[in-house]
C-alpha cells in the first residue's frame, strides 16, 4: 500500500514513521510532480491550516489534491489538516479545500497552552490515546459521521473516504488510528495516479 503525505509543513515525518510501522509504503507530496505518483491514500498533517492553504495554492497543488478527494481517494486530516477539509471554518478563517461537511472550530482548545493529552473511545476502534495542540473541534452536518468525543465536543469525523481527528495520533505510540485509515484505504478501490 502506498500512502502521500503532504509535507509542506507540520509533523508528516510522524505520520510517516507510523505508516511505516504499520508496514505501509509512504512517499512525501513536495511539489506538483508528486501527486502524479500512484497512492492508494492520502494525510494531510496537523501544523498551521493559513500556511499550508497559501502553500498548496503557490504551488499548484491546491486543485489536483481536491479534485482527488472529490474524486474518492480516501484522506486522513489531523488538526489543521482537518481545517483544510472542513467545508466551513468557524472564526474568521475562509474555507481551503472544503469537501467534507463539517465545520471547524480553529484553536478551541486555546492557544499552545491549551495543549492536553485525553484517551476516549473512537468509534470501530476502542479507546484511543489522544494528544491535542492548539486543536480545533467539530461539528458535523448530515453527511459527516462523528467517531469520537471529548468533553462532549466531537474529535473525529468520517464521511465516506475522508476521515479526520482534531487530535494528533501520530505523536503517541499507538497506531489504531492510522490503521483505521489503512483499512478504509485497502477497501477503496481507487488507486489514483494523475
Amino acid at each position: 500500500m502506498q500512502i502521500g503525505v503532504l509535507a509542506l509543513q507540520g509533523a508528516f515525518i510522524e505520520h510517516e514513521r507510523m505508516l511505516s510501522e504499520l508496514g505501509a509504503d509512504s512517499f512525501e507530496i513536495r511539489q506538483l510532480r508528486d501527486v502524479r505518483r500512484p497512492m492508494d491514500g492520502l494525510i494531510i498533517p496537523g501544523g498551521e491550516s493559513t500556511v499550508q492553504g497559501k502553500l498548496l495554492r503557490e504551488l499548484g497543488l491546491f486543485e489536483p489534491i481536491r479534485d482527488m478527494i472529490l474524486s474518492g481517494l480516501p484522506v486522513f486530516g489531523t488538526c489543521a489538516g482537518l481545517i483544510l477539509l472542513a467545508k466551513r471554518i468557524d472564526g474568521g478563517e475562509p474555507p481551503h479545500l472544503a469537501v467534507m461537511d463539517i465545520t471547524a472550530k480553529r484553536n478551541a482548545y486555546g492557544r499552545q497552552l491549551g495543549s492536553f493529552s485525553a484517551n476516549a473511545d473512537f468509534k470501530g476502534i476502542g479507546n484511543v490515546p489522544m494528544t491535542f495542540i492548539r486543536a480545533p473541534y467539530i461539528s458535523a452536518s448530515d453527511g459527516a459521521e462523528i467517531l469520537a468525543e471529548v468533553d462532549g465536543k466531537a474529535v473525529a469525523a468520517r464521511q465516506g473516504n475522508m476521515l479526520v481527528t482534531a487530535f494528533h495520533p501520530e505523536l503517541t505510540q499507538d497506531l489504531s488510528v492510522h490503521g483505521y485509515f489503512l483499512e478504509m484505504a485497502s477497501k477503496s478501490s481507487l488507486k489514483l495516479a494523475q
